[in-house]
Parts: structure tokens; sequence; C-alpha cells
């Protein structure tokens, strides 16, 4: 079986809903579980979540593209619901009746987790359902304002009723899907100039690096930029200490105000045009609320998971 799974928002200016937790994290966290779950039962996935759009409706008209030219069986979009702190429970939308088949036992194994039955309802106004060329269903899984079900909502509870719905089976053991970017052990020259790319760190003419794997001029001052930056030994080379810096900031940890020291304090310091020093003192806290404001966040000054999707996807 071959699964189109899209993992609902995270795609700026494309970001979810917020309540008493953020939609967005919570739809990486369980697509992401679904994902692996279905690839150990031996399933094909298609992920649909594009990496960068400029509008909402291209968002959207990326993950259908994606989903119609791998010509999935299944397209299934996850999200969760926001209204009234009152509104609770699962609904699925789907368009037709062999949607409403595939739908129905997902929402079935959803509802034994506790969450109150909305039903499966007509999705003919939703994007991703009209413009898919298979079956497809929409999930809201919850609705993340509400306090009794986020009560309820155990994201490694829900990711399993999502695949025994869709599949009647799960894997025979618990599926960790996101290892913690701190460890990643890749430290080949490609990957070294796709992380630099994505830090927005430049070789010496302000250009980004030719992801070529070859370690030339620009690699080397492209690196010692970053050294520089993070406060670390400026050797030019990828080695342990940049490595562990790099890592460091790709793992995206949540960074509140009266943090201080390390390269993720120096990393934001640079980006935000703030003094580096290593501490995230008032002078940063303004220029990342000023930052949260200009992209549409909440300016609160905390770098959580939208916050560093901005910065660095």
């Amino acid at each position: 079986m071959k699964f189109g799974i899209d993992i609902g928002h995270n795609c700026p200016p494309d970001t979810g809903a917020r309540g008493l937790k953020f939609e967005d994290n919570l739809t990486l966290d369980v697509g992401n579980r679904v994902i692996a779950k279905l690839k150990a039962l031996g399933n094909e996935v298609v992920t649909c979540k594009p990496d960068k759009a400029s509008t909402v409706r291209d968002s959207l008209s990326k993950r259908c593209e994606k989903a119609n030219a791998s010509k999935v069986d299944v397209f299934v979009s996850i999200h969760f619901n926001s209204f009234n702190k009152q509104a609770n429970g699962t609904e699925v939308f789907a368009i037709g009746e062999n949607s409403r088949k595939i739908a129905k036992p997902v929402l079935d194994e959803i509802v034994k987790l506790g969450f109150f039955n909305r039903g499966v309802k007509s999705g003919s106004h939703l994007f991703v359902l009209r413009n898919t060329d298979m079956p497809a269903i929409l999930i809201e899984g919850c609705f993340i304002d509400s306090q009794k079900d986020i009560s309820l909502l155990n994201e490694e509870s829900l990711a399993n009723a999502i695949v025994k719905g869709l599949t009647g089976k799960l894997p025979s053991a618990p599926v960790v899907p996101v290892p913690d970017e701190e460890d990643n052990a890749d430290t080949t020259i490609l990957r070294l100039q796709k992380a630099l790319n994505r830090l927005k760190i430049t070789d010496r003419n302000g250009k980004p690096l030719q992801e070529d794997n070859l370690s030339g001029i620009s690699t080397k001052t492209a690196v010692e930029k970053f050294q520089v930056i993070a406060g670390i030994p400026v050797t030019g080379s990828g080695d342990k200490a940049t490595w562990d810096a790099i890592n460091l900031i790709l793992a995206k940890r949540v960074i509140r105000p009266n943090h201080a020291g390390g390269p993720v304090i120096r990393y934001l310091e640079h980006r935000l045009g703030a003094q580096i020093d290593g501490v995230y003192d008032p002078q940063l806290e303004a220029r990342v609320k000023t930052f949260q404001k200009q992209n549409g966040l909440v300016d609160d000054g905390i770098i959580g998971n939208l916050s560093w999707q901005r910065l660095i996807g």
C-alpha cells in the first residue's frame, strides 16, 4: 500500500492553530510517528508536506501535487482543531464513499482513546480533499484549546490509532520516528554544506554553498564564519566542536529569556543582529519579539518550534 501522509501546516506562512498546545508541534510529532509505523508495517509512504511555500494556497497545492504525482493509494492529512475552549472530540473529513470507508475505521480507533465522536463529515470545502486524485481523508485529532481533550491526548496512542484504522494492524514494537538532531552522527562534507546553508551561513562572497560534497575554499570560509559566530576555535574544518555546535542548533531546543552561554544563543544573536556575547539578555529578547511580530507569531520572546521554523525551517 502506498500512503501519502500530509503533516498539516508546518510550512510558513501556512501555520496551524494555537491553544493549550501548538497544532504545528502536534501534527509534526503525530505525523512522523504515523509515517514510521506505516513503514514498519511494510507500506510505502510519501511525505506530502512541502519544505517551503510562498502562500497558504501554494502550500496546499504542493501537498496535492506531491500525492498526485506519486500516485499514492490513500491520502491522509493530519490536523488538530481549535474553537471556543468548549468544543471537544475527534472528526474525520472525507469526500465520496471510498474515502468515507477509510475514514470510519480511523475515527473508530481514535474515539477508543476516550475522545468524543464527532463523526465522519463532508470535506467538500477542504482544498486538499478536493484536489487529490485518490481516496483522501483529513483527520482533526482533537481540540487543542479544550482541557478535556488535552488531558486525553497522547501522541503515541493517537498515531497508533490512526495506523490501526488505516491498516488494521500495528508494528510489534513502539517506533521512535524522530531522532534527536543533537545525536546525528553524519559528518560528511555534503551534510556540512547542507547544514550551513540551512543556517544561512554563506561563503566569503556572501553566497550559499554549492552542495557538491567537495571540501573547497568556499566551504572552508563558511565553516570559519560559523565557528566565529558559535565562539569555538576557528579551524575551517568540520571538527567535533563544529559539529557539536551545528547539531545543537539544529536540535531546535526551546530557548527562553535569561538562558546564558553556548552556540545557540550566539547564533540567535547573529541572525537577529544583536551583540554576540552568548547571553539571552533584554537586548536579544527585544529583537526576538520584533522578529516574532514581523513573522506573525506570538511575541513572547520564547524561541519555540514556530520561531525556529522561520529561522532555519
